[in-house]
């Protein structure tokens, strides 16, 4: 057995040292809780990247299981592909492997009021006021929750396989594939990679909707054309049936996000007394479990009958415990997906150039940037696989 790469106790020190020393250099007006917070996102991101070794360490190990070697060796086709035909960054992310021994990466913490589908931000100095706070523990991730939640905030609490550090820890090693995603159905693993590698192109300083709605365009349409191009039928038909499932997912949740902002726009405009808006807020929730129920019937009798139904054990618990602060988290996923799809078309669907485009909104203020972006999606035309050009 080839000898494991480790680092050493001071590195980690050294390194967690790093990524907190910016924090401890802004001076008196972080808090006691702050300070707290960057320390356990420093230790849990150090120990994450003491975890991690080369992907050739793996895949050359003989007690590597199989399928996790058969994995790897994918990740670095797809890592290539990113490179070359997507023109995401060349460097060290996603070419070492940790096996976390947990479910998730971190634990997010979004919060909504209970009258608005606006998220409660949270404020860091790179990445600006954003509408989560990731925890490496669970315990700490629901002790936030359960802080916002007696302020008469609505909580929701959920375990997120991959995070980006934006290609600041590049230096370091990179961000590492990770054990919480790595045996994915191919289409979502690959979709996975190139939505995290979008992060470090492009990342508008505090406006989590063109960031994640950007990172989710580049994965939909790059995966598309590796699967296209690199995959089997098999793959692909599983990657189609789980599109289906996901755009059928995105019109159920989009229409119950458009129910309930009307639901409170009326309610501010008329001076609804709480009661009611609960009520009216009531209905509007079981309407959706109950076309979930029905949708969810229909992708049972679709599937093959050797198909396992852990594949919607996602999707029932985010109906199960749904509310204001989970619909406003989905939001910021796809509002503006169709508006990058259509920049890309705009752009000749060449990546540098669309790369570009991508940067100069970030120069606007954040309305003028969400407003050219909306006006792009007004007359956005679906985009398909069979028209990527081959080689741009």
């Amino acid at each position: 057995m080839r000898p494991r790469f480790r680092f050493s106790r001071s590195r980690c020190i050294a390194l967690a040292c790093a990524l907190v020393l910016p924090v401890l250099l802004l001076g008196c007006a972080q808090t006691r809780d702050a300070l707290g917070y960057y320390w356990q996102s420093a230790h849990g991101h150090a120990q994450l990247m003491q975890a991690a070794r080369p992907l050739d360490e793996w895949i050359a190990e003989p007690d590597t299981p199989p399928a996790l070697r058969t994995r790897l060796q994918l990740a670095q086709r797809a890592r290539a592909f990113a490179v070359t035909e997507l023109h995401l960054p060349d460097n060290a992310s996603y070419r070492r492997y940790a096996d976390l021994k947990r479910p998730a990466a971190v634990w997010n913490v979004v919060a909504a009021p209970p009258d608005a589908l606006k998220l409660h931000t949270w404020c860091f100095p790179v990445t600006g006021c954003i509408g989560y706070r990731g925890y490496f523990a669970q315990a700490d991730a629901q002790a936030e929750a359960d802080r916002l939640a007696a302020q008469g905030l609505e909580v929701d609490v959920y375990g997120v396989p991959a995070y980006s550090t934006l290609g600041y820890m590049n230096w370091a090693g990179g961000d590492p594939l990770l054990s919480t995603f790595i045996g994915w159905p191919e289409g979502d693993f690959v979709r996975l990679l190139f939505h995290e590698l979008a992060h470090q192109v492009v990342y508008a300083q505090g406006d989590t909707v063109f960031n994640e709605s950007f990172a989710t365009a580049v994965e939909r349409l790059g995966s598309a054309r590796w699967m296209a191009e690199h995959s089997t039928p098999e793959a692909r038909a599983a990657l189609a049936a789980s599109e289906q499932r996901r755009a059928q997912w995105r019109a159920l949740t989009r229409a119950t996000r458009a129910e309930l902002q009307a639901i409170y726009e009326q309610n501010r405009a008329v001076a609804h007394d709480t009661k009611a808006l609960t009520a009216i807020k009531s209905e509007a929730m079981q309407r959706f479990r109950a076309n979930y129920a029905q949708l969810r019937a229909q992708w049972l009798a679709a599937m093959p009958s050797n198909t396992p139904h852990t594949q919607l054990a996602g999707y029932d618990r985010w109906v199960a415990k749904a509310n204001n602060a989970s619909f406003a988290a989905q939001a910021a996923y796809d509002e503006l997906v169709p508006a990058f799809e259509a920049l890309f078309e705009r752009e000749g669907r060449d990546w540098p150039r669309f790369y570009d485009a991508v940067r100069q909104l970030t120069q606007l203020p954040q309305p003028e940037r969400h407003a050219a972006l909306r006006a792009l999606a007004t007359n956005a035309q679906p985009l398909t696989p069979s028209k990527e050009k081959p080689g741009v």
